[in-house]
């Protein structure tokens, strides 16, 4: 155990992960107040982080260059993932409205998708865009089965799928539809791989609370499937890849790095649930963490490959 802080701390199964920091490294907490956090976003150009808190219905924003946190919009529309296309413009997936936008430089919101065969979307929960410039989301229920994230709604589609956007004709694809609560995704360095968590375990006892890991076809398809890492410490909700392949999911009892071969190979603990993770800083080497009321940060031997 190393650098344990007011209920922080690495802990090592492999030392692939203890070459992952060094023992004086510690995790901060950059500020608390909210009731869930979530979509944390990093905005290289401007040295800030963009998450939402969204029972609040808002999107806050962290300073870098000072420390600062302020309101970044509200209301948000219950927004919840969060991510930086490669135009350095940011795409949210909103609960109240049911759909995906993109804040353009100018400040004015583009709709990305809010819809799919001529009926609304579930709740969009988190977003990744590809290299190619798709836009890929899960659609979960979580943002319309209650008023606390949402507001209740009925449901127009026949489940809770993947979808992709094509860039240029804008056309909506339905990429994995046998999930019961798809939820974070995230590409790996190569972009050959998809990896989509599931977390039905939260609407159905003994429901999936495991990660699943796709092959990802030059037409935009997937293919495989198979389960990559189940989570034994409540579910796993977002994540994200290094430049190593290492994938950095959020859990009930902190962050799990998982080796690209599926192995647990330790532990970030955190005193709150996390719901989600990114890369940020300069050299995109800080691993941002938001939990249920705080933001927290930590430096690590490893880079993220992807901004946002």
């Amino acid at each position: 155990m190393f650098g344990e802080i007011d209920g922080t701390g690495f802990e090592v199964f492999d030392p692939r992960f203890a070459a992952l920091f060094a023992p004086h490294i510690h995790v901060e907490r950059l500020w608390t107040g909210a009731r869930w956090c979530e979509g944390p976003a990093w905005f290289a150009a401007g040295r800030y982080l963009i998450w939402s808190d969204i029972p609040n219905d808002r999107m806050l924003r962290w300073d870098e260059t000072d420390g600062s946190v302020s309101v970044f919009r509200q209301p948000s529309h219950f927004s919840n993932g969060n991510t930086v296309d490669r135009q350095g413009r940011l795409v949210t997936c909103e609960h109240r409205t049911r759909r995906v936008t993109r804040t353009e430089h100018d400040g004015s919101v583009t709709v990305v998708a809010d819809g799919y065969g001529g009926r609304r979307l579930n709740s969009p929960n988190d977003v990744v865009v590809h290299s190619d410039g798709s836009v890929w989301f899960s659609d979960p229920v979580y943002g319309i089965v209650t008023d606390y994230e949402g507001g209740v709604q009925a449901m127009e589609q026949d489940g809770c799928h993947v979808y992709r956007c094509d860039p240029s004709s804008r056309r909506i694809d339905r990429v994995a539809d046998d999930f019961v609560q798809p939820n974070g995704l995230a590409f790996s360095p190569d972009e050959r791989t998809l990896y989509v968590s599931d977390t039905g375990a939260t609407h159905a006892p003994g429901g999936p609370a495991h990660i699943r890991k796709f092959s990802v076809g030059e037409d935009g398809r997937l293919s495989g499937g198979a389960v990559f890492a189940t989570c034994r410490a409540g579910i796993h909700d977002g994540f994200r890849v290094d430049r190593a392949g290492n994938i950095w999911a959020s859990a009930f009892d902190g962050v799990h790095c998982f080796a690209s071969d599926g192995d647990l190979i330790g532990k970030i603990r955190i005193p709150e649930i996390v719901g989600n993770v990114t890369f940020g800083g300069p050299a995109h080497n800080r691993l941002f963490i938001c939990a249920t009321t705080s933001i927290y940060s930590v430096y690590l031997f490893t880079n993220g490959h992807a901004i946002g």
